[in-house]
């Protein structure tokens, strides 16, 4: 057969012969990346676990690490090599070098670097700027600007708000959706901590308080709550970017989706619409921020401003990650107490000190209120929210450390190759932390190694909302403790279970946009 003057046999060599070519050039290019890195001991793999692929298939030998890879082997690449920077060289779809980073003193090095050495690979932010530009995805002058803008909300005065907002919501949950009941049975903790959290941010962030009953009704001219169209974008963010709108309607997954992310831009447009419009004074606040750097009528031409697209991404962005994040460390420090009854017990017995007369905590409190505190770090140590930090280096470097025999090794760092800070390998390095896969909240009531504690990232890139969440956590768990006990919900089908293996099913987790319980099914009893 004739195809255009060419047998299907010579079309068919072309192509292989194509496919040749482009395999060798993939295999040199593989050969210059090791030797660009020196040939520094690490993972080779065919595809890299950050593509879409990567993403697809499961952990294989050789070809994926698998893109829960990180989360999962904790410290253990870095101990098996006996030194904390380990490298991982990929095929496809180009021939790339990475170092993972564990150590905390490079790790310092690079997070305080100025003149633009180490920025973010914005590249991978692609999925969180769905409506525009924001402060998580830029990087430069860009995010110094909206850093510029925001900071001012995340004051003293707004810690105390975000307390005061936090106990309402909680004392709101007990007299309403709890009233009568001795015993609450939640199927999936996430149910009940990302409506907590979601709650806290609408109303100490952006003036929309939300009561419990309301959040169970639709509002007239929609067809989601709030809360679950926040919950379904935060958990679909990446299908618009992989699928055209049109196919959107095929499946009734795609559909609920499009339909949440038109709900969640309404939602946000009549905040936006229903601030400016109000006569009452909110000028604290983050919404308040954002909205006056996207006021051309009162800022002068030397203010900070926003786009519209801005202003919409920025508070998209502040809601999702100024919920989702505290929300499932909050779930993970339910199922850590509940599965450890004696620091539960521990924790109780130090709310009762603290407040003897069984009074309600407030923001002056929050100091004396220790282990509250400290069972929230230990959450957030075991299971951080980003298990890496991607980097990129814009110069040939090194990074001095020394190795697992204490001798000085120098690392050589090319130009363009990528870095990623491994959150999860320095939490779970025995370098740092003691008996690091145990649950040990009284390790941050005394000295601890804060260089290598890193849920909120650090240096200038470091999270502007870190108050915020250390203040909301520790209102849920003092307030929810020192009324309920929780426990894990025994099921039939789990009867014969182990300890050990009770606790890996309750404790299992996927990185999704944060780490994300799969499910934690708990109780909650009334104290008496």
């Amino acid at each position: 057969m004739i195809v255009t003057g060419l047998s299907l046999e010579t079309l068919a060599t072309l192509v292989g012969l194509v496919c040749v070519l482009r395999a060798f050039r993939l295999f040199l290019d593989f050969r210059r990346v090791l030797a660009s890195i020196h040939h520094l001991p690490g993972y080779r793999t065919i595809i890299s676990a950050s593509s879409m692929l990567g993403h697809l298939f499961p952990p294989i030998p050789l070809f994926n690490l698998g893109h829960d890879h990180f989360w999962l082997s904790k410290h253990a690449p870095f101990a098996e090599r006996g030194l904390d920077i380990i490298s991982i060289a990929t095929c496809w779809p180009k021939a790339t070098g990475t170092l993972l980073i564990a150590d905390v003193n490079v790790i310092k090095d690079i997070v305080w670097s100025r003149g633009g050495r180490f920025p973010k690979p914005l590249e991978l932010y692609t999925v969180l700027a769905f409506f525009g530009k924001n402060i998580i995805a830029s990087e430069g002058s860009e995010w110094k600007r909206y850093r510029k803008i925001v900071a001012p909300a995340f004051s003293e005065r707004n810690n105390r708000l975000v307390w005061d907002a936090t106990t309402q919501i909680m004392l709101d949950l007990f007299d309403t959706v709890w009233a009568g009941q001795q015993e609450v049975v939640v199927d999936h903790s996430v149910d009940l901590t990302l409506p907590i959290a979601l709650f806290v941010i609408g109303a100490a962030g952006f003036g929309r308080p939300i009561s419990w009953k309301e959040d169970a009704v639709v509002p007239l001219g929609h067809q989601l709550t709030f809360n679950d169209a926040i919950h379904t974008v935060s958990q679909n963010l990446i299908l618009p970017l992989l699928v055209p709108r049109w196919v959107m309607g095929l499946t009734k997954h795609f559909r609920r989706t499009r339909l949440a992310f038109d709900e969640l831009h309404r939602y946000l447009t009549e905040m936006i619409h229903e601030r400016q419009g109000s006569q009452q004074e909110h000028n604290h606040d983050l919404f308040s921020s954002l909205l006056s750097a996207n006021d051309n009528n009162e800022s002068s031409k030397d203010d900070v401003k926003l786009s519209d697209s801005e202003l919409i991404s920025n508070i998209f962005i502040f809601l999702v990650a100024g919920h989702e994040t505290t929300a499932h460390t909050l779930s993970f420090a339910f199922a850590l107490l509940a599965l450890h009854p004696d620091k539960q017990e521990e924790m109780y017995q130090h709310i009762k000190r603290v407040l003897p007369d069984g009074r309600i905590p407030t923001y002056d409190d929050m100091p004396s209120l220790t282990y509250s505190s400290a069972v929230f770090n230990e959450t957030m140590r075991m299971f951080p929210s980003a298990s890496v930090v991607p980097k990129l280096s814009t110069e040939d470097t090194t990074f001095t450390l020394t190795d697992a025999n204490g001798t000085m090794k120098t690392v050589v760092v090319p130009k363009g190759v990528e870095l990623e800070l491994d959150i999860t390998g320095v939490h779970y390095n025995p370098k740092y932390w003691e008996d690091p896969f145990v649950f040990k909240p009284e390790r941050f009531l005394g000295d601890w190694n804060r260089d290598a504690f890193l849920p909120f990232s650090a240096g200038s890139r470091g999270c502007v909302g870190k108050k915020f969440a250390e203040t909301e956590a520790a209102a849920v768990l003092t307030i929810l403790i020192s009324r309920y006990t929780i426990s894990i919900k025994d099921e039939p089908q789990f009867a014969g279970e182990t300890y050990e293996q009770r606790k890996a099913r309750v404790l299992d987790a996927r990185s999704k946009i944060t780490l994300t319980p799969t499910r934690l099914p708990l109780v909650y009893r009334r104290r008496t």
